[in-house]
């Protein structure tokens, strides 16, 4: 058989084989559900582009000064009278959420959303004048989108790494697991990069057909004999066996994802919304029918690199991940997982206090990012709100040209830690999976329930 026949043959027969063990496989997987009471996952939404959460959280109390940097309303401004009021008791005052936030202004006040303030990629602690003096080291290639993307997926600020901080804390329970517990909706990512679990990566809505394949007939059954024959040859090349070894794996993993169960909470039909929605039924076929204790998703909503016309861009990037998130916690809260399951947003960066001269914003550093789930100490802020003055406390930038580019006084490995601690990383395996943890004072932000 020519390589371009074998090629073909093998392509044509996956349907066939992911047919037979649809029946095989579910079975077993019925058998393994509610194996683990203790079950947990994490959801990472990942916002790429930069989101400016200078607009995202406002003070209220001290309005005047936000609005007397960011311009006039309809440029930059978010009006005062339209921001969703919260008042985070360890802030002591009162501060605005971007009107498009509404999905999420009720899940903050019950209690399941907590923001985390001015976080972001550090190699050490870090104050302004050590940052001036260039005499302590700092993250690679600060104020780069690719570069920035990377440290928060990787929490490693010096250089390249092969792995993620998502893929390094799935590796500490690697087993034998008979499905992913480490899934993508939104390609493959560094996050989920692992040196032992192998990642799944799907396209949300994406249907599992198997129409045809299902009736066992002796075609179906010659079929998957050919082509298990065929995984079986050449597997003295090692990359032809990992090939192989990869389509065996999606076989079976399609298989399981045949039939996605219906959910009672309806999504809506964005980006995001679809990516969650799917998440949402891969956790309820966990429960029902598959049985692991723990999984780890990633999925993402782009757009944030919001050089112009950031206020209209914003507000609808921004609804978009309310609603999605919100319809992600109504369905949790309905399959009775809310407790189980934490989400949490990532971004490149925040973006600079001060606009530019188009109508919206630069590269910045320091960011906001929520946390949303049952177990979550929610309605209140951790780590500290920066001091929004352009050549102020917390700012890069010095002179009458100073931006506001506030440097984080949570470094993404302390917020990664409390994540990884709760989803079961034992404290002695922190450092593996975060390497550099152990140059700051906390490793629990205290933002979760143990």
């Amino acid at each position: 058989m020519s390589e371009i026949s074998r090629r073909r043959f093998v392509q044509s027969g996956i349907g066939s084989a992911a047919a037979l063990f649809a029946m095989q496989r579910l079975g077993m997987f019925t058998s393994l559900a509610h194996a683990s009471s203790s079950y947990r996952a994490l959801v990472c939404i990942f916002l790429f582009g930069g989101n400016d959460s200078n607009n995202v959280v406002i003070p209220l109390d001290d309005y005047a000064t936000y609005a007397a940097v960011r311009g006039n309303a309809g440029t930059l401004n978010i009006a005062q009278d339209s921001l969703l009021p919260i008042a985070p008791p360890s802030a002591a005052a009162t501060f605005g959420l971007h009107p498009s936030l509404a999905p999420l202004h009720p899940v903050f006040n019950e209690g399941r959303l907590a923001i985390v303030c001015n976080v972001g990629p550090l190699v050490e602690p870090l104050i302004r004048s050590q940052y001036l003096a260039r005499n302590v080291p700092l993250p690679l290639n600060l104020f780069s989108h690719s570069d920035q993307q990377q440290q928060w997926q990787t929490c490693v600020s010096t250089g390249p790494s092969a792995t993620g901080w998502g893929g390094r804390t799935a590796d500490r329970f690697a087993g034998t697991e008979t499905f992913p517990s480490m899934i993508s909706v939104a390609g493959l990512q560094t996050f989920v990069a692992a040196s032992t679990v192998r990642p799944l990566t799907m396209t949300p809505g994406q249907a599992f057909a198997l129409a045809g394949y299902t009736s066992g007939s002796a075609a179906a059954k010659a079929r998957y004999a050919a082509l298990q024959e065929l995984l079986a040859l050449d597997r003295q090349h090692a990359l032809i066996a990992s090939a192989n070894d990869t389509t065996s794996l999606a076989i079976q993993n399609s298989a399981a994802l045949a039939s996605l169960p219906v959910l009672d909470t309806t999504f809506p039909n964005t980006s995001l919304g679809n990516q969650l929605k799917q998440i949402a039924q891969l956790i309820q076929l966990n429960r029902d029918q598959i049985g692991l204790s723990q999984q780890i998703f990633f999925c993402s909503l782009g757009g944030f690199d919001t050089h112009n016309g950031q206020l209209t861009t914003q507000s609808t990037l921004l609804g978009q991940l309310a609603a999605a998130m919100g319809a992600f916690d109504a369905s949790m809260t309905s399959l009775s997982m809310s407790d189980a399951v934490t989400t949490f947003t990532l971004s490149d960066f925040s973006r600079t206090f001060q606009p530019n001269n188009t109508a919206g914003t630069d590269h910045a550093w320091g960011a906001h990012h929520f946390v949303m789930g049952g177990a979550v100490q929610g309605g209140d802020f951790y780590g500290r709100f920066p001091t929004l003055a352009p050549n102020g406390p917390d700012d890069t930038d010095s002179g009458s040209g100073a931006r506001g580019r506030w440097i984080p006084t949570t470094a993404v490995d302390q917020y990664a830690a409390t994540l990884a601690r709760w989803y079961g990383v034992p404290d002695v395996d922190l450092p593996a999976v975060l390497p550099n943890l152990g140059r700051f004072d906390a490793a629990n932000l205290g933002f979760l329930n143990s």
